[in-house]
């Protein structure tokens, strides 16, 4: 098991930098569109509609990307993976970014070769089961069977917790959100264990979904966020200044209703300026337009404004902001200056 998985790390590291050389913003640029890869289907983060396109909060910020690149947010293939799949999609090229609750670790950065621009939910690893299960703390979960997706975090951060704690359970492995779904409420394990984001977004789906708890014990950090390979530090560049550029909104007033208005002529705020290209030469220095801001942000809106839309506490999600609020309001999210 140890050689298939040093292997399996291997096989990634060589795909990701035999891609490292090429030069993704003119791929796109080429191309006419933006490959993006997301999840399989996770509600509020990125799943497609009833028409068939998709939306959600992991899906806002390539289309935001794309707008920013291209002037036009529909130019997106959405590309689902698997947590299986992802990284080898991303090292071969066959997607240009990875948007799909991934968590930022040092040997997903390092071993693997890829570059992580930026947070866009700080999350954490929570348990779900049956409220008539009893259970009350993750603690009393000795001998559960526990529906776990493969190729992720929560593996090693499930093993960890049960051995520290003394306990054991029994692993039933899943591929997709959708399958880890069917099998908890089919019974074929007692919980689910994943991202506390995506068991909210997982138990919102669910016909009766206060037959199901959240416990309370939150067992990891998951900061997750965009991520692209190394050694093409002008595309990193583009995707991290476009997540940084909705989150900038967000703090300085910039919404989807005002941005019109405040791009037509110089603020009396520098920062604004800067931001939306009626001052300095940003967009320049990424290559971009002068405006490659203001159509990021017009794609979707600011970061809370995608939060409240896709996750927040008006929607079957129900999430609080919480570490997600501007750092002004106590949270982490906090971009570096535009300047």
């Amino acid at each position: 098991m140890k050689k298939s998985v040093i292997l399996g790390a291997l096989t990634v590291a060589a795909c990701a930098a035999g891609a490292a050389g090429a030069a993704t913003l003119d791929d796109v640029k080429a191309r006419g569109k933006l490959n993006c890869g997301t999840n399989t289907g996770l509600v509020g983060f990125a799943a497609p509609d009833a028409n068939g396109d998709w939306q959600g909060f992991d899906v806002a910020v390539c289309r935001a990307v794309a707008a920013a690149v291209l002037g036009d947010s529909s130019a997106v293939e959405f590309v689902p993976t698997t947590g299986k799949t992802r990284f080898t999609a991303l090292a071969s090229g066959e997607i240009d970014m990875l948007v799909r609750n991934t968590t930022w670790t040092f040997s997903r950065d390092v071993d693997l070769k890829f570059t992580f621009v930026g947070v866009n939910y700080y999350d954490g690893q929570g348990f779900m089961v049956p409220k008539a299960l009893g259970v009350s703390s993750a603690k009393e979960l000795d001998g559960a069977t526990v529906c776990i997706q493969t190729g992720t975090t929560t593996e090693l951060n499930l093993a960890d917790f049960f051995r520290v704690n003394n306990i054991t359970y029994e692993p039933v492995p899943i591929e997709t959100n959708e399958q880890a779904q069917q099998q908890y409420l089919a019974g074929a394990c007692d919980v689910y264990t994943t991202d506390a984001s995506g068991l909210a977004a997982t138990r919102a789906t669910f016909e009766d979904p206060t037959a199901h708890v959240v416990l309370p014990e939150i067992i990891s950090k998951e900061p997750l966020g965009p991520l692209v390979r190394h050694g093409d530090d002008e595309w990193a560049d583009i995707v991290r200044w476009t997540l940084n550029a909705l989150i900038a909104a967000e703090e300085y007033g910039v919404t989807s209703a005002n941005i019109d208005e405040l791009a037509a002529a110089p603020t009396t705020n520098p920062e604004i300026n800067r931001l939306l290209g009626t001052e300095g030469t940003l967009g320049e220095m990424l290559g971009l337009p002068a405006d490659w801001a203001v159509k990021a942000i017009k794609a979707g809106g600011n970061y809370g404004e995608l939060f409240e839309k896709y996750i927040g506490q008006n929607t079957p999600i129900g999430l609080a902001r919480g570490l997600n609020a501007q750092w002004t309001d106590g949270g982490l999210m906090y971009a570096p200056p535009f300047r």
